[in-house]
């Protein structure tokens, strides 16, 4: 930690929660979060999404899920992602429980838009079963009617009490994990609603300025809002809402937390994804490995480890660098294309020796200078993988198979 973050007000105590591996809270780092774009169903262009954002400095992603082919494509998404996953729900309380059945690492809920308190309390209860935090998810522009009567507009108090009744529906059940978010599209509105609530809940509080607009302006409104409550202590968790390529608010959420000290400047950015079912290596191990090796180069590099031939490669082309393993061979690879082949036992050798020859040489030169054969190599371990273990290794079919289930109890 960097020592300006000493001249900073002390940081806010708060709860610490679980998305996933990330912790939230208490005295866990300040993380980034961002949302994808993509239609989630569209299985293969969220998770190249969900690769870029990390490599840009993502913690967390959150994905819509807003029908049953969403729910589907998490089923399919939450097992490759790299980073944990919460799913978006807005007006139906079917797709937040079929989110749960997809394996998602956390919710978002709307109170202004699922207002029923028996189905609150039934998702509450469920994702309490499996573990799963809820962020309460206040917005200035969707506050219950009643509520914007009571108090006049949107005001802190009332996105401030749009929170605590949805507290007091979770206690009905005796559940807790929970982060409180209370944003607004106004700068003033939101730091003001922020302050009271740090006042009133000791939860996690996911900082953001909503629907603050394209850059230059949104992420001017964004580094206000966010950057003035960091400084008062306020805040354990960050979303830049942009109008742009949501690679654009990872990149801002990390830049703004390295330029106050709360996260550490990054030379090396070493992403890897969860070792899943078809992971043929250590993925973990292989990854520190490589991390304390090219880590001694103190290159600028964004580098993936990825355990996987049949996918690894697609989802990390935004990776300066990176390599995938399978049939005992590692895939070295440049922005997504192969250009070697090598045995599994120098994995980590060809990524030093490849990543300080970027350094040297560039990008395209190593791209141009790549093994003709590589590719072809290559597609023949992808093809011998998905003969030997098939499509569905991580069983995504069977949650599938359990939202359908759920779906056909609950029809539209």
């Amino acid at each position: 930690m960097e020592i300006s973050s000493a001249l900073l007000a002390p940081r806010r105590p708060t709860r610490q929660i679980s998305v996933g591996s990330v912790k939230v809270g208490g005295q866990a780092p300040v993380s980034v979060q961002s949302m994808t774009t993509t239609k989630t169903a569209d299985v293969e262009g969220t998770l190249q999404q969900v690769y870029a954002l990390a490599a840009a400095g993502a913690d967390i992603v959150r994905c819509t899920c807003n029908d049953q082919a969403a729910a589907e494509g998490l089923a399919l998404i939450v097992p490759r992602s790299p980073v944990p996953i919460v799913a978006d729900i807005h007006f139906h309380v079917e797709m937040a429980l079929a989110a749960l059945e997809a394996g998602v690492h956390g919710l978002r809920l709307n109170p202004g838009n699922l207002r029923k308190p028996e189905e609150i309390r039934l998702v509450a209860r469920e994702a309490k079963d499996r573990g799963v935090p809820i962020r309460i998810g206040v917005n200035a522009g969707s506050l219950h009617p009643d509520l914007y009567a009571r108090f006049g507009g949107a005001t802190p108090e009332a996105l401030v009490e749009s929170a605590r009744q949805e507290l007091a529906y979770f206690a009905d059940v005796d559940f807790t994990d929970v982060k409180i978010s209370v944003k607004a599209s106004s700068v003033a509105t939101m730091i003001a609603a922020y302050r009271l609530a740090s006042e009133t809940f000791d939860h996690p509080l996911h900082l953001g300025v909503t629907e603050a607009g394209p850059p230059p302006g949104g992420l001017i409104k964004g580094t206000v809002g966010i950057g003035t409550l960091l400084a008062e202590g306020i805040g354990d968790t960050i979303r830049y809402s942009l109008t742009a390529d949501p690679v654009e608010e990872a990149r801002a959420g990390r830049q703004l937390l390295e330029a106050l000290g709360l996260r550490e400047r990054r030379g090396l950015d070493l992403i890897a994804c969860p070792s899943c079912g078809r992971a043929e290596i250590d993925v973990i191990g292989v990854a520190r490995a490589a991390q304390e090796a090219l880590e001694a180069l103190d290159l600028p590099l964004q580098v993936a480890v990825m355990g996987c031939v049949v996918n690894g490669p697609g989802e990390a082309r935004h990776a300066d660098l990176g390599i995938a393993a399978g049939r005992h061979r590692g895939h070295l690879f440049i922005k997504g294309q192969i250009i070697r082949v090598v045995p599994e036992g120098d994995m980590v050798a060809a990524l030093v020796e490849e990543a300080q020859r970027i350094a040297d040489e560039g990008v395209e030169a190593r791209l141009a200078a790549r093994d003709t054969g590589a590719e072809a190599e290559a597609a023949a371990d992808r093809a011998g993988l998905l003969e030997d273990r098939g499509l569905d290794v991580n069983r995504s079919g069977e949650r599938i198979a359990r939202i359908r289930q759920r779906s056909s109890k609950h029809p539209d």
